[in-house]
């Protein structure tokens, strides 16, 4: 495997992740082998799970469709749901997103009744069962990769739920079952789902940066349609050839936190195929969760002798963790495939030779166009969501060529919230990520006034000292050689005038 890679996601046997007393088998190092390899490669592995759970998976995905499918056509308004944080560790029953098209059912053992506690409604059955074989597997996989990257044995028992329950706990750890697009549910809003050209498919363009904030994720689903990216930046279809005893395992932002970012979360979206689809797509996901009275602290990282850069250095307390938001594009600068190679070492252990890209020079001056790009998701973060915040604005934003199309309108979908937050006239409601060059600048200017300028003359003033440097060089290095010298400080002149005209070409 040295040197070359998965030529597809892994496939592991969750038998052959369980461990046991004394030197690790053949059969165990490989099949963490596979595990790593492919969650470094793709950042997901395919769980076997034994033929007798097949059946037991199969009755739960069934019960879910029968389940959604006789709830009424609009829900009422005290169960429409949109994933509060504050509430991360308190969701329990049915909820509805109808911006999403989306429908969930959360079991949470100690929180979710156990029995049908009405003769009318029904939950979806074995939920229990699932809950404990999906809980199980979740923490062998944890194990197994924390043996791969030579931490002690259960590195992180210490943040996770207790193994039964003591009495008056609720889990952290959830169990959701789910239900996207279901033709007979009709919600308010569904400007967000964007049809392809032949009509096929239903995109949910919310989801193309949706990163669970769980430890691992075991999704199994009734129809293909979670996509995942890869470290290419190439979006996988995952579950495209599942078996029926098969469930796809992803890791999330608390194990990246927790790793102190050895081991990168999952970016995922999920597109529906509505051909023929009475049901919509029914999938089990279950998220293994920290407690919420614990913190994030690297402890065992640091004890097996990793750096622990600066981020990752103080401990995270979980509930401030869960209801903070993350901003995902500074997760994904993954290095080259070259650095995921995985091979067991003579003594028998798996150590990682993942390595995390060294950062550039911080002397070497960003591209304009990523400057802006970085500069625009800072004023995001410190001035626009913190007006959103104070006067209680949840952000969503619009998709840009629809946004474009309305944005002059009185009566737009966003036109109240930009109004608010005294977003700049003319610039579309978007991501700042996605704004045009011309469009980012005239978002700062709007929220910090002067950007422009002030930054223009930051350019004009390392320029000055490139060429002040260059000269001073050349006449040390050649100081009888003054065709010579006269002759590179005439081009490095040229490369200044070059730098600046690129950035008056980005900038308007």
């Amino acid at each position: 495997m040295a040197g070359t890679g998965l030529p597809s996601l892994g496939r592991v046997k969750l038998t052959d992740l369980v461990p046991s007393e004394g030197l690790p088998s053949d059969s165990y190092k490989i099949s963490v082998s596979i595990l790593s390899q492919s969650l470094a490669q793709f950042s997901a592995v395919i769980i076997q799970f034994p033929a007798s759970d097949g059946a037991l998976l199969r009755s739960g995905l069934e019960s879910a469709r029968l389940y959604f499918h006789q709830r009424e056509t609009y829900p009422p308004a005290d169960i429409i749901h949109t994933s509060e944080s504050r509430e991360w560790c308190k969701t329990s029953g049915y909820y509805a997103d109808p911006h999403l098209w989306q429908e969930t059912y959360d079991y949470r053992p100690g929180l979710t009744p156990s029995e049908p506690n009405n003769s009318i409604e029904f939950p979806p059955a074995g939920l229990p069962d699932i809950f404990a074989l999906f809980g199980k597997a979740a923490r062998d996989i944890l194990d197994a990769i924390g043996y791969h990257l030579n931490l002690r044995s259960s590195p992180f028992v210490e943040i996770l739920d207790n193994v039964p329950l003591r009495n008056s706990e609720i889990s952290s750890s959830v169990l959701s079952v789910c239900c996207h697009a279901r033709p007979s549910f009709h919600g308010t809003q569904h400007h967000n789902i964007t049809t392809q050209e032949d009509g096929q498919l239903i995109m949910y363009p919310d989801h193309d940066n949706q990163v669970d904030k769980s430890l691992l994720s075991l999704v199994k689903s009734d129809r293909a349609g979670l996509h995942v990216r890869d470290f290419q930046g190439r979006w996988i279809l995952v579950d495209g050839d599942l078996g029926p005893q098969e469930a796809i395992v992803y890791p999330g932002l608390a194990l990246y936190q927790a790793t102190a970012g050895y081991v990168n979360p999952a970016l995922h979206k999920t597109e529906i195929n509505m051909e023929a689809n009475m049901y919509g797509r029914c999938s089990l996901a279950f998220k293994l969760l920290p407690k919420s009275m614990t913190s994030l602290d690297c402890s065992e990282m640091r004890a097996a002798g990793y750096g622990i850069e600066a981020q990752f250095q103080l401990p995270v307390p979980v509930d401030d963790f869960m209801q903070r938001s993350h901003p995902t594009d500074h997760l994904f600068n993954r290095p080259g495939f070259q650095c995921f190679n995985f091979q067991p070492t003579h003594d028998g252990s798996m150590k990682t030779l993942m390595r995390r890209r060294k950062q550039p020079p911080k002397s070497k001056p960003l591209p304009p166009s990523k400057r802006l790009r970085l500069e625009a998701q800072r004023v995001l973060k410190e001035r626009v969501q913190d007006i959103a915040d104070k006067k209680g604005i949840k952000l969503r934003f619009c998709n840009l060529k629809e946004c474009e199309s309305h944005i002059h309108s009185v009566d737009s979908p966003c036109a109240n919230i930009r109004m608010e937050i005294g977003w700049p006239l003319g610039v579309p409601f978007v991501h700042p990520h996605d704004l045009p060059n011309k469009a980012k600048l005239g978002f700062l200017e709007a929220y910090e006034p002067g950007w422009t300028e002030a930054h223009q003359n930051s350019d004009r003033l390392v320029n000055t000292r490139l060429t002040l440097t260059v000269t001073l060089l050349l006449q040390v290095s050649c100081p009888y050689d003054h065709a010579f010298s006269t002759f590179y400080l005439k081009l490095s002149s040229k490369i200044v005038d070059l730098k600046l005209r690129i950035w008056i070409f980005f900038s308007g």
